[in-house]
């Protein structure tokens, strides 16, 4: 109720005037107290009225649809001043809008204000733009469900990392919290080898595993600590310990233990605004 306007539901009920031929279609919502437009074909229409007066709150008693064929001859409207009054309501259909649970939440339906009947076709066509309705409305509180518990896992993951910090400082500890999958994982800054950018994204090479998370460079750079690892690259962080060799142009870190048990040698390109402070740290200048 009073969210903002969202054009996939105008078009949905764009779509349900064009179909039924109808001046007037609206997504209702209703709660105890009045109906609430989520969306109306017609800019003058009132934004919500009194439930009372309301015309769905007989439509989301059943399950098909609620048609009212010229409201002025019907014995629940004769009187209403939706009726009686602007804006001269004759004709309703409405298809209550169910959720997967069988809750109605209000309805999908059509106006006109002389009297008419709906055709089988149109009948059905409501029928399928109603379940629409309901698909986006389940769909927005998903991701609203999703991103309340987003919101919650990044506190857990910035309280888990200060408590981290804060062991590192008073007991010589060096961990940092990731989350992967939903799930938050505690590493060990001293399995870390290196880490790789892949667009929004990082690759994490610890021991024999790699953990992909969305983070960027900076951020992740920001949680290691500056005395074991290095920035040699744009795409790539190093632990220092774990460089074998340096080129003119690249490095050669150690990536895992082969078959044999020797080191896996993986070569890492030097950016040129990384390379003297690699230098500087490793002092080679």
């Amino acid at each position: 109720m009073d969210t903002a306007q969202e054009t996939a539901f105008d078009d949905l009920a764009r779509l349900a005037s064009v179909i039924c031929n109808t001046p007037v279609s609206l997504v209702s919502l209703l709660d105890g107290e009045r109906q609430w437009f989520k969306a109306r074909t017609d800019c003058h229409w009132p934004a919500s009225t009194p439930r009372e007066l309301a015309f769905c709150q007989h439509a989301i008693q059943g399950r098909t649809l609620y048609e009212v064929e010229d409201a002025a001859c019907h014995p629940l409207f004769e009187h209403n001043q939706l009726v009686t009054g602007d804006p001269n309501i004759r004709f309703y259909a409405g298809y209550p809008l169910l959720t997967p649970q069988g809750d109605a939440l209000g309805t999908l339906c059509v106006i006109d204000t002389v009297p008419r009947r709906l055709t089988d076709g149109q009948r059905d066509a409501l029928a399928v733009l109603s379940r629409e309705v309901v698909a986006h409305l389940e769909l927005r509180r998903a991701r609203l469900e999703l991103e309340q518990e987003r919101r919650k896992l990044d506190d857990l993951l910035r309280l888990a990392n200060d408590t981290a910090e804060s062991l590192y400082l008073s007991k010589s500890q060096n961990e940092i919290f990731i989350k992967q999958d939903s799930k938050l994982l505690r590493l060990k800054t001293a399995d870390i080898r290196y880490v790789e950018a892949l667009g929004d994204y990082v690759n994490i090479y610890a021991g024999s595993e790699r953990y992909t998370i969305y983070s960027t460079m900076k951020e992740l750079e920001s949680r290691l600590p500056t005395r074991d690892f290095a920035r040699v690259h744009r795409k790539y962080i190093v632990r220092l310990d774990r460089i074998i060799t340096i080129e003119s142009d690249a490095l050669l870190v150690e990536a895992d233990r082969g078959a044999e048990g020797g080191p896996s040698l993986l070569p890492v390109p030097i950016g040129n605004s990384f390379k003297a402070g690699l230098l500087s740290r490793l002092n080679l200048v």
